[in-house]
C-alpha cells in the first residue's frame, strides 16, 4: 500500500485517514488512488468511518456498495466490528485494483458482500457465485484470537480473511475463460474431486505429514480450491508487504532499484527475493517488542511454483492481457 500525498499541504496521509493533521477532512479516491479534500463523501462516512469518495452526495464509495448485507448497526459494538470489517475489505479492494480488478474498466462480474454477525453459531465464510460472506464479529481481537489458537493457526486477521474469500471469486471469473481450468489442474490438481468429503477428511485427519514441502498452510492441502485461494491470498500478502515497506521508505540491498513498483514486477521470483528480505526483517523488528512475526511462513520451492502460477493469472487483470 502506498504512502499518499496530502493533498493540501506538506506531509503523508495513510491509507485509512479521514482527516489531514490539521484536522481537514479529506477522502480516498480508489479511481485516482489519491487523497482528495473535495465532497461528495460516502453516506458510511458517519457511519463506519469510511474514507473514501462517493459518485454523488448521498450514495456508497464503490466499496460500500459491493455490501449487499451489512450487520444490525444499533448495537455500538458491531457498528464497530463492521466498521473494522468495511475498512480491511477497502484494502483488499485497493490491492487488487493494482491489477486492474474490480475497477471501472473491469466489464466482469464484481464481488458483492454479505456482512454477517454472529448469531447462536459462528456465521459461515465463503464464497458462492460471486457473493462473499464474512463475519464481522471476527474483528473483535479476543473472539479472532480464540478462534485461530482453536485451528492451529499461525495467521488470522481480517484483511486475510478478505485475501482468501476474494481469490475464491476470483477463481471462479477466471474459471470461466477456456484456457485457465486445464492450466489450473496442472498445478493445482483436480478442483471436481469432492470438496466436502475433501473438508472432513482435513478436519478428521490433519494435513499430511509432509504438507510444508508442498503448500503454504495446512489448510491448502484440504482441497485444490483451498490451495489456489491460500496461494492467492499469500501472493497478496507478500506482495503488498513489500509494497508497503518500499512506499514507506526501506531501502534494501535485495530490492531490484529505489522506487520499485511490486504489483509492477512481471517476474514471481524477483518478487518473491524481494518479499522473503523485507519479511526478515519486519519478523526481526516485530520479535524485538515481542511480537508475532507478521508473515510466519516458509515458502517451499513447490509453492513458489504455485505462486508464481497465481502471479501469471492475477497479473493478466480482469481484462486477461
Amino acid at each position: 500500500m502506498h504512502v499518499f500525498a496530502n493533498p493540501i499541504g506538506p506531509g503523508s496521509l495513510w491509507f485509512h485517514n479521514l482527516a489531514t493533521a490539521d484536522g481537514t477532512p479529506v477522502a480516498y479516491d480508489p479511481h485516482a488512488r489519491a487523497f482528495i479534500p473535495t465532497p461528495p463523501f460516502c453516506v458510511n462516512r458517519e457511519i463506519i468511518g469510511c474514507n473514501w469518495i462517493a459518485s454523488k452526495d448521498g450514495a456508497p464509495c464503490r466499496s460500500c456498495a459491493m455490501t449487499e448485507v451489512h450487520p444490525d448497526t444499533s448495537n455500538p459494538d458491531t457498528r464497530s466490528n463492521w466498521a473494522q470489517t468495511e475498512a480491511a475489505k477497502r484494502w483488499v479492494l485497493d490491492n487488487i485494483g493494482r491489477w486492474h480488478w474490480f475497477r471501472p474498466e473491469d466489464r466482469g462480474t464484481p464481488p458483492y458482500f454479505h456482512m454477517l454477525d454472529d448469531g447462536p453459531t459462528p456465521a459461515a465464510m465463503g464464497h458462492v457465485n460471486g457473493v462473499v460472506t464474512i463475519s464481522v464479529a471476527e474483528a473483535d481481537p479476543v473472539l479472532r484470537t480464540t478462534r485461530r489458537e482453536a485451528l492451529d493457526e499461525p495467521y488470522r486477521t481480517m484483511v486475510g480473511h478478505f485475501r482468501h474469500e476474494i481469490a475464491h471469486m476470483l477463481w471462479w471469473r477466471l474459471s470461466l475463460r477456456t484456457d485457465f481450468l486445464e492450466a489450473f489442474r496442472s498445478v493445482f490438481g483436480d478442483e471436481r474431486d469432492d470438496y466436502a468429503a475433501a473438508l472432513q477428511r482435513h478436519y478428521n485427519d490433519g494435513p499430511p505429514d509432509d504438507w510444508s514441502q508442498s503448500y503454504l498452510t495446512t489448510y491448502a492441502s484440504a482441497h485444490p480450491h483451498e490451495d489456489w485461494a491460500e496461494t492467492a491470498a499469500h501472493l497478496l500478502h507478500l506482495t503488498d508487504i513489500t509494497d508497503s515497506a518500499v512506499s514507506a521508505g526501506l531501502v534494501l540491498p535485495g530490492l531490484p532499484h529505489v522506487g520499485w513498483d511490486a504489483y509492477a514486477e512481471p517476474d514471481t521470483m524477483s518478487l518473491l527475493r524481494a518479499a522473503i528480505e523485507v519479511v526478515k526483517i519486519i519478523n526481526h523488528a516485530n520479535r524485538s517488542m515481542g511480537l508475532d512475526d507478521a508473515y510466519p511462513f516458509v515458502v517451499s520451492h513447490a509453492a513458489q511454483k504455485k505462486l508464481a502460477f497465481v502471479h501469471d493469472w492475477l497479473r493478466r487483470g480482469a481484462q486477461g492481457r
